[in-house]
């Protein structure tokens, strides 16, 4: 059995482009996608800080350090420029590779540009959290 996990997270970024016309995807600067790890063509989930919408889409690269990051398609509906968002990338994964797992946060500033990059400890299976959940 395989599990869905987050491996990287791209923190409220700005939405720089809603183009309804394109194929469909969120374009997303090559130096973020370098930074978290994601990949183009993976899947990633957005979602809208400003209105609550949850997208599923695919990722497409766009140009390193021009701070894009464009919904394209059917989420321009739903997704438009100055907008706040979260972009989850995931994979499936084995539970028993959980502990090996260390998602990327890339934490943005309001023009895309990467101020901060941080690996998340995966909690061991059996291990228990600070308030003494697992």
């Amino acid at each position: 059995m395989q599990i869905r996990v987050c491996t990287a997270k791209i923190h409220r970024a700005t939405v720089t482009k809603a183009d309804l016309n394109y194929i469909g995807s969120i374009t997303i600067d090559q130096a973020i996608l370098d930074a978290s790890g994601i990949l183009p063509f993976q899947m990633v989930q957005i979602t809208n800080l400003s209105n609550g919408t949850l997208w599923q889409t695919y990722v497409l690269a766009g140009e390193k350090h021009r701070g894009e990051m464009c919904l394209n398609g059917p989420p321009a509906r739903h997704f438009q420029p100055g907008d706040k968002i979260i972009v989850l990338a995931e994979a499936a994964v084995d539970p028993a590779e959980l502990g090996d797992l260390n998602p990327i946060v890339v934490f943005v500033d309001e023009k895309n540009r990467i101020t901060e990059v941080k690996k998340h400890r995966a909690i061991p299976l059996g291990a228990t959290n600070e308030h003494g959940g697992a």
